[in-house]
């Protein structure tokens, strides 16, 4: 697992804070649009800040980004060698013929233990941290503390374009500053439209009824974990497409999704920068 942090702070005064905004992909992974907008997002600030982008310098000024583009790399490799549209890791379960932990339900918040087979798509394991991937980011995040706050998450997915905010677990638990989250969930759909002309849909997480978030099915994810632990702002963005191809998106459409999800980080960097937050 890679994680890379890219921050232009190298003279910071130990009592200095950065506000660090944490993105992943390929916590699914079948999803593969996810990870390649992680890296598109990575190369896009790296690109405008070569080239003197005002904004994008204030962003790397004031703001540290941390990138785990691929939180799943064995099973990543699996759906390109074996099986397309693989969804878990592939770990080994209880069940010899059965590998594999649906690693979005296995961070400690909430968590359920499953009693569906290991052979489910959506197997959460019999305790949180089950899943390799999900205790080595949650081990990284905390023995990486140091001046530089985790303050916002964002976790991409696919498929469904969709922006949602917590809980994922339920929908009769209300998030802390839920209107302002909403407002700023709406601010993150209409950058992309305004850069595409792509709806994305806003929701609770606890709400959606996409191809590969199921309803109740929300227990353990790493958006309530980082949301309830970690994070003051966190959402998940579902990435292309709303049906027609799913999670076998054509490579044409990588860079257009790319550039509209660019546009929705830039809005929220921007709010970041303004937010006195908590």
């Amino acid at each position: 697992m890679i994680a890379l942090r890219l921050s232009t702070h190298s003279n910071l005064d130990p009592s200095d804070s950065i506000k660090t905004v944490v993105i992943t992909g390929g916590i699914h992974s079948r999803e593969w649009i996810s990870v390649s907008t992680s890296c598109y997002i990575l190369y896009s600030l790296l690109k405008d800040y070569d080239n003197g982008s005002p904004l994008v310098r204030e962003y790397l000024n004031n703001l540290d980004f941390l990138f785990l583009p691929l939180m799943n790399p064995d099973g990543y490799a699996f759906t390109w060698k074996s099986e397309r549209l693989w969804r878990k890791n592939k770990q080994q379960t209880y069940n010899p013929r059965c590998r594999g932990i649906d690693i979005d339900h296995s961070f400690d918040f909430h968590f359920t233990s499953d009693l569906e087979s290991p052979c489910s798509d959506d197997y959460s394991g019999n305790a949180p941290f089950e899943a390799l991937e999900s205790l080595n980011w949650d081990r990284y995040l905390n023995e990486t503390k140091h001046s530089h706050p985790i303050y916002a998450y964002i976790d991409l997915h696919s498929y469904a374009q969709e922006v949602l905010y917590p809980y994922a677990y339920s929908c009769d638990i209300l998030p802390r500053d839920e209107e302002n989250l909403l407002e700023l969930a709406y601010g993150l759909s209409q950058a992309i439209r305004l850069k595409s002309g792509k709806y994305y849909n806003v929701l609770k997480a606890c709400q959606d009824k996409g191809a590969d978030f199921l309803p109740n099915m929300g227990a353990g994810s790493a958006l309530d974990y980082m949301y309830h632990n970690k994070a003051y702002w966190a959402f998940i963005l579902k990435l292309r497409d709303s049906g027609t191809h799913g999670f076998l998106l054509p490579p044409k459409y990588i860079v257009p999704t790319g550039e509209e999800i660019y546009s929705s980080i830039k809005y929220f960097a921007s709010f970041l920068l303004k937010d006195d937050g908590n």
